[in-house]
């Protein structure tokens, strides 16, 4: 098992982010991450297939409309439809995905609270994609009292230790 840093390092290097379960009928960790990000100056897309507009910006329904491939996804929705989402993430040759969850990395803790599905993390890590699979990009972009508090109880827990990234080519 690795540290999460290098993985939530190399996600928050990238530029261009869609930000996949933003929503309008109530205030969620998915619409403050895509403040986050948008405050930290990064190109955000929002997506989501209900919404055509988010915040005054332009809204997609899946990866595949958005006009510009982004360089990362972070995902806070079903896990069925982070299933959709990662085959479009292998489709459009997205390197860098991040599925969140609130009890940390660990698999089975979140159960209900949580985007990953193990079947999307494997389609990724098989694809070379970089995957985080759970926590929040919450507690490590500038995060308030509460979500430095939680980053630093699921690192003390062994809740951040994610398995290394795979080269494919090596397989």
């Amino acid at each position: 098992m690795a540290k999460i840093d290098p993985l939530v390092a190399e996600f928050l290097a990238q530029r261009k982010i869609a930000v996949v379960g933003v929503s309008d009928r109530r205030e969620t960790g998915c619409n403050m991450a895509y403040r986050k990000f948008q405050t930290a100056g990064y190109q955000v897309s929002a997506v989501n297939p209900r919404l055509t507009h988010f915040e005054g910006a332009p809204c997609y329904p899946d990866l595949m409309a958005l006009p510009e491939t982004p360089d990362a996804v972070f995902i806070l929705a079903n896990p069925q439809v982070t299933d959709q989402i990662a085959q479009q993430c292998v489709a459009l040759g997205i390197k860098h995905v991040w599925m969140h969850c609130m009890m940390g990395v660990k698999p089975g803790l979140g159960a209900t609270m949580t985007s990953v599905s193990q079947a999307a993390v494997e389609k990724c890590r098989a694809n070379g994609i970089h995957v985080i699979p759970g926590t929040c990009p919450n507690q490590f972009l500038k995060p308030d009292f509460g979500h430095r508090l939680m980053r630093h109880l699921w690192r003390a827990l062994g809740f951040l230790n994610v398995q290394a990234p795979v080269d494919p080519k090596l397989n």
